[in-house]
């Protein structure tokens, strides 16, 4: 297990936690991000993780995005390798990914926060993507936005470089949950349990068959869906697990293979 200075790491039925602690801005520097990179790395190895949950201590911002001078001409390009590697293993994690805004996300943070399957949040969380207003852009966001968002939004948001709140955000479909902040570490919990019932093996091959099929036209993608769910799916434990838990009218027992 790596030693982290700006990270604590937990694992906990089935639960990966990955906590970025940097308060009180829990701003992104190359050092901080080159932990997250293991992070995430070790997090992929975790024989019983079913969820991987990224948040962040404090309670007001999640993330006010990557250091600034981070984006100096001398250390840019050090910079985007670290910062895009931990998005590259996002898009490539193999279970559902989680998002727990404990307040605000801008920038980086935002762009680190919808990489991720799913976004909850405080009610009082604030997100957008301000980089324009330093004269450059977000490339994550660039590529994420329009994949999730109508493009004359994406536009206003990228351009203007404004944020928008939590409730507009979940409206928009950029979060899932909005929690009270009063409860929102209870909120966050009962969400992720959905899935820590769940088999490891359906989780995995679900997210899977989602990702391969997304952007193909439809008979590829279902020609695709189906190698996924006959050759890979049907043979693990659990797909017969589950067909006979039902048919037996009790509760499955995964095995998780």
């Amino acid at each position: 297990m790596p030693d982290f200075k700006f990270l604590s790491y937990g694992v906990a039925d089935g639960l990966v936690t990955v906590t970025i602690n940097r308060p009180p801005y829990n701003v992104l520097d190359i050092a901080l991000m080159e932990e997250l990179n293991l992070a995430l790395d070790q997090a992929a190895k975790e024989q019983t993780a079913k969820v991987l949950m990224i948040t962040a201590s404090g309670d007001k911002v999640f993330s006010a995005g990557v250091d600034v001078m981070d984006h100096t001409p001398d250390k840019v390009v050090q910079m985007i390798e670290v910062f895009h590697g931990i998005l590259k293993r996002l898009m490539v994690f193999p279970l559902p990914t989680v998002a727990a805004l404990n307040g605000s996300a801008m920038g980086g943070g935002c762009e680190l926060a919808i990489a991720c399957d799913m976004v909850v949040a405080t009610a009082d969380a604030k997100i957008g993507q301000p980089e324009i207003k330093l004269g450059v852009f977000p490339p994550i966001a660039a590529i994420l936005m329009p994949k999730m968002l109508p493009l004359p939004k994406v536009m206003e948001l990228l351009l203007g470089g404004g944020l928008i709140g939590a409730a507009e955000a979940q409206q928009l479909g950029l979060i899932n949950r909005v929690f009270a902040r009063e409860t929102f570490h209870e909120d966050t919990q009962t969400f992720v349990n959905q899935f820590l019932s769940l088999s490891q093996v359906a989780l995995m091959y679900t997210k899977k068959a989602v990702r391969e099929a997304a952007g193909k036209p439809f008979f590829e993608a279902l020609f695709t869906v189906e190698q996924i769910y006959l050759k890979e799916l049907m043979a693990t434990e659990d797909a017969v697990e589950g067909l006979h838990s039902f048919m037996e009218k009790r509760k499955p027992v995964w095995k998780n293979r």
